[in-house]
């Protein structure tokens, strides 16, 4: 039986922890598979629990986070350098950036047969600044030139890491999107939805908008309120906005906010007569899901974004600035609409057709849920590896 070590930054809430949980869990008995991880940053949940319900134990190395330090970086990598000696792995699969750094040249090190990295998303822009993100693709470069297959999670994902950013040949990369076991968008939703809006006192003739994810600066927030501004100013039917989610930007959007005149609750001081709603993380996110009625994102930079999989799985429709893979999860006037990126003017437009129309809403309600099970099921996903895994070991 081939041995995999699979090993991802750290277990926070995203579409990386589903990824390595479920290949983890459902490539076996072909593939006995070891997830290492690192752990969840301050100002994000912890999905540690998504991993165990699926009865995979993972090996935490506590040293190994996002951010960048000498001293618990060369800690993670005595530690998985040390796994790979004992597990004796003949694929080690990194998923992420820290993860892919310290396990591939870990694995490299110690003559691992075949390497596999998956990239969630990249940071080649809109994350660092120009001088630290050329450093970084010239480590990724290097890294790639050692590396037996790349992973994309989506087409645009595959032409910017092959052809925009030149990280390896396109021939390289192989296309494998993200699965999920999606049934819990699609049971119990009426009941979901009427926990969701009595918690948050949403009366049943209001249209719920919500964004879904980490607080932080890519997933720029900012114009989400400004459009919310505009949405509120116009539409004369009732609507309420949430922000659900955490992070380092919190205290920052809460004062742009304060700034725009929209008066806001959060779950430490509560407003009941607020029309925009900070909840925190919700970890329970098919009742968040089932209780909205259009769902956001307004970053400048994604992967594959789960929350808009998780949307149109429960029949929702979204609003999406178009960028990294969201073309490819959404099929445009069909189960959401899109626009450019930053652009808050006509992002509010786009929430207002959603708002003030709900004969669209239903129309792409309608469309959402078969797009998704049909491409970002988890046995799809776990078909599309296993292929790639044995293809690689043949050679």
């Amino acid at each position: 039986m081939p041995r995999v070590i699979r090993i991802i930054n750290r277990l926070n809430l995203g579409g990386p922890t589903y990824n390595a949980a479920y290949l983890t869990r459902h490539l076996a008995p072909e593939f006995e598979t070891l997830l290492v991880a690192g752990v969840h940053s301050e100002g994000e949940e912890s999905s540690e629990h998504i991993v165990k319900s699926i009865d995979v134990e993972p090996f935490i190395i506590s040293e190994m986070s996002r951010e960048l330090s000498m001293m618990n970086d060369v800690a993670s990598f005595r530690k998985i350098k040390k796994v790979i000696k004992d597990f004796k792995p003949d694929i080690v699969h990194t998923h992420a950036a820290k993860a892919g750094a310290l396990g591939r040249i870990a694995a490299i090190q110690c003559k691992v047969p075949v390497l596999v990295h998956t990239y969630h998303g990249h940071y080649f822009h809109s994350y660092f600044h120009p001088v630290k993100t050329k450093v970084f693709l010239e480590i990724e470069r290097w890294l790639a030139r050692k590396t037996d297959a790349i992973v994309a999670i989506s087409e645009t994902q595959k032409h910017e890491l092959g052809t925009v950013h030149k990280v390896c040949p396109p021939e390289k990369i192989h296309v494998i999107p993200l699965g999920f076991d999606l049934t819990r968008f699609t049971v119990n939703m009426d009941a979901k939805r009427n926990q969701f809006r009595e918690k948050y006192g949403v009366k049943n003739d209001e249209t719920a908008i919500g964004i879904i994810g980490r607080l932080v600066p890519v997933k720029n927030h900012s114009m989400f309120l400004k459009a919310i501004q505009k949405v509120f100013a116009v539409t004369k039917l009732p609507v309420k906005a949430f922000i659900i989610g955490d992070g380092e930007d919190r205290k920052k959007i809460e004062l742009e906010a304060s700034s725009l005149a929209l008066a806001y609750s959060t779950p430490e001081k509560k407003n009941e007569s607020a029309q925009l709603i900070f909840t925190s993380w919700i970890k329970d996110i098919d009742v968040a899901v089932a209780g909205l009625d259009i769902i956001a994102l307004t970053s400048f930079n994604e992967g594959t974004p789960v929350s808009l999989i998780e949307a149109q799985a429960a029949g929702k429709p979204v609003v999406s600035t178009k960028v990294g893979g969201v073309e490819e999860v959404i099929i445009e006037n069909e189960t959401g609409l899109l626009c450019k990126s930053d652009d808050a003017e006509t992002f509010a437009s786009q929430l207002l057709k959603l708002t003030d129309d709900s004969e669209m809403r239903m129309r792409f309600s309608l469309n959402a849920g078969k797009h998704v099970m049909q491409r970002y099921h988890v046995n799809r996903l776990v078909d599309d590896m296993r292929q790639l895994y044995r293809k690689l070991l043949s050679h």
